[in-house]
């Protein structure tokens, strides 16, 4: 077998003997660098790994982390929710759409899926069980409403695809994952809100809400309305770049945490940095050592052959297109989405290249198929944090999952058919796309 083979056939193993995915990425690496190179040659691992992270944009990953974990404990959720209860008021679905609703402007502050089950479940997942809502159809459309933040800029998946494919201008790609997100949002509320129809599924308000008018409930959420608006427009006007708006949004949610909603202490902010860090380790350790598996496939051409061959298989743009979104979903629910990126991207850009697919665009597609694992069993991060808040097994919300799948696959199949729904508004505010 050739190297190329053995470093595939090696990661695939230590992947099935549940080995996590970073450890699999380096140990494969380092056996095609010993069967394809020189055992001489693992001397540059620790070059690898440290140019791996030494990049300035991927400051902005811990501090998007760290914003959305003080924004969870600022009570900001919980205010949100109380402002949508007000504004929607009791109907049938109503507490569903108040958590597509909220779990969507959340992930314009985390950037993170499951940080934003965590933050909407547990405020929304009391009140949708009192009203009637399964608790397995609850913690599955807040899991896939949650996944909106993987495309709703500050999007962590979206920066880390800004440094893997080169000259892609990430303000571009916040600014096309917008719409994008939207109809992710809007795909997903139509079955739920006919589900909860079709149930009688009738919505109540929020514990302590009910007294509460949306002039009062829009105040209190203010300043969490406010944080999208000042990280978008702060990056529209130049004012700061994506790296700098990540520190602007952990200044801003310090503020409304401390001195607005009273409900972060320095205690609170202490143990928020400890928790972001360690996240934030595990996401950086992943990204090195997936250098040293990078560095070993490029050595040895293995992405390339790779590329060469899935170029090979068809010269329709249109089947290939297809046929790379059903790997990446397939792969969505199995792995994370850094690790995604990570393995993927090395042999997607060159394919990506041959068809000429704007990089952008591209990027939406994939993200939105990130998006679907992310609630997709077997794995699904997302859901398996909504369900551990609910106290289910994450077998009982396959056949919801399954019902989002389709559509959120509508809404990416939207997107892979009229592109400008993606490049419109970057192309509008005059990014390169």
């Amino acid at each position: 077998m050739t190297p190329d083979i053995w470093m595939i056939l090696a990661f695939a193993g230590f992947l099935i003997a549940g080995v996590p995915v970073a450890f699999s990425l380096a140990l494969a690496g380092s056996v095609g660098i010993v069967a394809g190179l020189s055992p001489d040659m693992l001397a540059t691992l620790g070059t690898n790994t440290y140019n791996s992270i030494a990049k300035y944009p991927l400051i902005a990953i811990p501090l998007f982390i760290l914003t959305g974990l003080i924004f969870e404990r600022s009570g900001v959720a919980l205010r949100l929710v109380r402002f949508a209860q007000a504004l929607i008021g009791p109907r049938h679905g109503g507490l569903a759409l108040v958590a597509v609703l909220v779990c969507m402007i959340m992930g314009g502050m985390s950037g993170s899926g499951p940080a934003d089950a965590a933050a909407v479940a547990m405020v929304m997942l009391p009140s949708m069980t009192k009203a009637g809502y399964p608790k397995p159809f609850s913690a599955t459309l807040i899991a896939a409403s949650a996944s909106t933040a993987i495309l709703i800029p500050p999007s962590v998946a979206l920066i880390l695809y800004s440094i893997v494919v080169p000259g892609v201008d990430l303000r571009a790609l916040f600014a096309a994952g917008l719409f994008p997100g939207i109809l992710a949002g809007l795909a997903l509320l139509v079955p739920a809100m006919i589900v909860a129809k079709r149930y009688g599924w009738e919505g109540t308000p929020v514990a302590g809400a009910e007294t509460l008018t949306v002039r009062t409930t829009f105040r209190q959420a203010l300043p969490a309305l406010f944080a999208p608006v000042l990280i978008l427009g702060g990056l529209r006007s130049g004012l700061f770049t994506p790296t700098e708006a990540a520190v602007v949004a952990v200044a801003y949610g310090t503020i409304v945490g401390l001195f607005l909603t009273k409900e972060l202490s320095l205690r609170d902010l202490w143990e928020l940095l400890g928790e972001a860090a360690i996240i934030s380790g595990v996401v950086m350790l992943i990204i090195a050592l997936a250098g040293i598996f990078a560095w070993a496939g490029t050595m040895l051409g293995t992405f390339r052959h790779l590329a060469e061959w899935i170029i090979g298989l068809t010269d329709n743009g249109v089947l290939l297109l297809v046929l790379v979104m059903l790997a990446v979903l397939v792969a969505g629910m199995l792995l994370d989405a850094i690790s995604i990126y990570l393995i993927m991207m090395p042999v997607l850009i060159p394919v990506m290249q041959h068809f000429e697919w704007n990089p952008v665009w591209f990027g939406i597609l994939l993200a939105m198929n990130i998006a679907i694992g992310q609630f997709t069993p077997p794995v699904a991060v997302n859901l398996m944090v909504t369900t551990e808040v609910a106290k289910i097994r994450l077998e009982e919300t396959l056949g919801w999952a399954l019902l989002f799948v389709v559509a959120m696959g509508c809404a990416l199949a939207l997107v892979a058919i009229f592109p400008s729904i993606a490049l419109w508004l970057p192309s509008v505010l005059g990014y390169n796309i």
